[in-house]
C-alpha cells in the first residue's frame, strides 16, 4: 500500500524520538541503474583506509561506530526499502554540464554524492529506494577534520546566491533549468547547511517535469553526516531535514558511548 507523503514524514519524525536507543545500520537509492564512478556501495559498508591516523585513538571514528550511526529501514518506514542500485535519474539528470565553474562544481558534487568532498578516512554509507515516487535517499557518515567540513559548509552556503538559477545540459534529459535555494535544517550538530536543487524541463513528449534533490550536511565534532534525498517531483515536506536530525543524533550518541567506554 502506498503511504502518502505526509504519513512518511510522520513516521520519520517519530523515529527522531528514539535516537538514543537506535544503533543499527542498513542501506539508500532508487530503481536499478549503474552506480556512478567513485560512489560508495549502496550496501551499509564502512571502510577505514590504511595509513597513519591524524588524531588520537580515543577520538578517531572507527568503522564499527560509523556503521552504527547509519539509518535503518525501520527508521524511515514504508515504502522505503533496501536499495536496488543508483536511481535512474542519477546518470540521466545529475550527470550534466554547466558553463559556470562554480555551478559545475555543484553538479559534480551532486552526481558523486560528495557535498563535503571525497572521503579520505573512515566512511560508511547506506541507501534506500521509494519505488512509489522513484525516490532515493542516501546517508553517509564520514570522519573529517572540522576545518575541512566547515570550509565545505561555507561553500554550500554561497550556492543559493552564486548559482540561484542556471542552465545545465544533461546526458539523458536534455537542457534543464536549475534552481538552488537553502533548505532549512534543525539545529543539530555543531554546524550545518542544507540545499534544495530543482532540475526543471520537458520530457520528450513535451510534458513539464522536474527532479528535486535535497542535501543536508551536518558536522558533529570532527565527524559529519550527509543526507541526500531525490525524487522525480516534489519531495515529502521535511523528510530530508528529519532524516538529518535523526542521523546527527545517532552519530552523537555513538560518539558519547565510545568516549564512555574508552
Amino acid at each position: 500500500m502506498t503511504r502518502p507523503p505526509a504519513a512518511r514524514v510522520r513516521v520519520l519524525g517519530a523515529c527522531v524520538l528514539g535516537v538514543a536507543g537506535l544503533l543499527t545500520a542498513t542501506a539508500c537509492a532508487s530503481g536499478p541503474a549503474r552506480q556512478p564512478a567513485g560512489a560508495a556501495s549502496a550496501d551499509a559498508a564502512a571502510t577505514a583506509p590504511a595509513g597513519p591516523a591524524t588524531a588520537s585513538p580515543a577520538t578517531v571514528l572507527t568503522s564499527a561506530q560509523a556503521a552504527a550511526a547509519l539509518l535503518t529501514e525501520a527508521d524511515l518506514g514504508g515504502p522505503w526499502q533496501p536499495t536496488q542500485g543508483a536511481a535512474t535519474w542519477r546518470d540521466g539528470v545529475l550527470k550534466a554540464r554547466a558553463t559556470d565553474a562554480g555551478c559545475q562544481r555543484l553538479l559534480d558534487a551532486l552526481y558523486a554524492d560528495e557535498p563535503l568532498g571525497s572521503p579520505t578516512a573512515t566512511h560508511a554509507v547506506t541507501a534506500f529506494d521509494d519505488p512509489d515516487d522513484a525516490a532515493q535517499l542516501r546517508q553517509q557518515v564520514l570522519a573529517l577534520k572540522a576545518a575541512d567540513v566547515d570550509r565545505a559548509l561555507a561553500w554550500l552556503r554561497t550556492l543559493p546566491r552564486t548559482c540561484s538559477r542556471f542552465t545545465a545540459a544533461t546526458t539523458g534529459a536534455g537542457m534543464r533549468e536549475v534552481t538552488v535555494e537553502e533548505l532549512p535544517l534543525p539545529a543539530v550538530g555543531d554546524a550545518r547547511q542544507g540545499l534544495r536543487v530543482v532540475f526543471a524541463g520537458q520530457s520528450p513528449e513535451g510534458e513539464t517535469n522536474a527532479l528535486t534533490v535535497e542535501v543536508a550536511a551536518v558536522r558533529v565534532g570532527d565527524d559529519a553526516i550527509t543526507v541526500t534525498d531525490g525524487a522525480l517531483g516534489v519531495l515529502p515536506a521535511d523528510a530530508t531535514a528529519q532524516a538529518a536530525r535523526l542521523a546527527a543524533g545517532r552519530l552523537t550518541t555513538v560518539r558519547h558511548q565510545a568516549r564512555a567506554q574508552a
